[in-house]
């Protein structure tokens, strides 16, 4: 029997995916943090690896979205990150860093095939909006459990636990996906058809899809060295790792709130505003000579992207409704993770933290300008928009 994405089962499978494709939005400080600390990497060595993670993820996501609706997604979804954990699982034995680059290239492009189909079928769900922001809260309850348990067990283990942890954590996706990947109702992928058509995509779900990459690009370089600027200016580990189990406490609130302001603030002001919050909030965490500061902007930094792209997704939602633009949401999201390690890590190794405040503050104006070409998110606007467009 089906298990239709609207039923708790579907629901809870598309927990378990989401939080294993995306955990680079949980993972990424203790990632690259690990790579420097346990294994001896520089910076740019250690942002390079999840950079090919990720930039694999975007490949298998741009190749697989505009054949989303012929995919079997319980069975990409399945072998994907299945694939992905093998991978993991053998990272944990090697500390060559050619080795290392190859199965973090192998686990992105599984992961991303496994993470694409999720998100495909999360956009042809009845309410993307609702459902994006329920898998969102599943994603801060999944950070608390990773953040407030991995830096201990990998003090205590040695970096190799890092990649036990992930194997693990694609595994449970695995297993996931192949028990309750949930179908889309008869009527939905006929009507996705229909819409699809051969019609470009809208001009604004364009700027919109520029604007989210911006910002995840920020939100990869910063979070990537979060914990590194904090022993880099002197404070402790262990008041460092508090401030990351504040944050993935702090992760469970945005998408919850994004759920229940959907109808009462207009997604555009949102957009506009997030980017301005992140660039606030990315100074302080690489300029801060003091704790406070650097613990408050951290604490909420992941929360800002997360709200925000909630509110993406649904506007995305009704300016395509095809369904293509969102099937793509990995690419979406990953062209601007995949680059954010290494981009840090190489400004850290040429100038200094404080470089990419700098470049931080450059992409919000970019992501800014980008998110102003969207209308307002109200259906008469969307449907001004689309006319606009054919």
């Amino acid at each position: 029997m089906s298990i239709l994405v609207e039923n708790l089962r579907g629901r809870i499978a598309l927990m378990a995916m989401h939080c294993a494709g995306m955990i680079d939005l949980v993972a990424l400080s203790v990632w690259v943090g690990t790579l420097i600390t346990a294994y001896g990497f520089d910076a740019q060595r250690a942002g390079g690896l999840p950079t090919l993670f990720l930039g694999g993820a975007v490949v298998s996501s741009v190749v697989l979205a505009p054949r989303f609706q012929k995919l079997p997604g319980r069975w990409v979804a399945t072998f994907g990150f299945a694939l992905a954990a093998v991978a993991f699982l053998v990272a944990a034995t090697t500390s060559a860093y050619g080795t290392l680059a190859a199965l973090h290239v192998v686990a992105g492009l599984a992961a991303g095939a496994a993470l694409s189909v999720t998100h495909g079928t999360i956009a042809r769900s009845a309410n993307p909006h609702r459902l994006f922001a329920l898998v969102g809260i599943a994603l801060g309850f999944f950070a608390v459990v990773f953040l407030g348990a991995t830096p201990q067990l990998i003090a205590a283990k040695g970096g190799a636990a890092l990649f036990y942890t992930f194997g693990g954590v694609m595994l449970i996706g695995a297993l996931a996906a192949l028990v309750a990947f949930p179908a889309l109702p008869s009527s939905a992928p006929l009507a996705a058809q229909k819409a699809s058509g051969a019609a470009p995509l809208p001009r604004a779900v364009w700027f919109g899809i520029a604007g989210i990459a911006c910002m995840t690009l920020i939100q990869a370089m910063i979070f990537s060295f979060l914990e590194g600027v904090g022993l880099y200016r002197g404070f402790e580990r262990g008041a460092i790792n508090g401030v990351l189990i504040a944050l993935g406490l702090v992760n469970l609130l945005p998408a919850a709130l994004a759920a229940m302001l959907e109808k009462r603030i207009p997604a555009r002001a949102v957009l506009l505003t997030g980017p301005a919050l992140q660039v606030l909030l990315a100074s302080l965490i690489m300029m801060s000579a003091a704790f406070a500061p650097y613990a408050a902007a951290a604490s909420v930094f992941a929360a800002v992207m997360i709200f925000t792209h909630t509110f993406a997704f649904g506007l995305l939602a009704r300016l395509d409704t095809s369904g293509r633009a969102l099937a793509a949401t990995p690419a979406m999201l990953m062209i601007g993770s995949a680059l954010g390690p290494f981009l840090g890590g190489t400004l850290i190794e040429l100038s200094g933290y404080a470089a990419l405040a700098l470049t931080a503050a450059c992409l919000g104006v970019v992501a800014m300008l980008c998110f102003a070409q969207l209308p307002g998110g109200s259906p008469a606007a969307v449907s001004l928009t689309q006319a606009a467009n054919e």
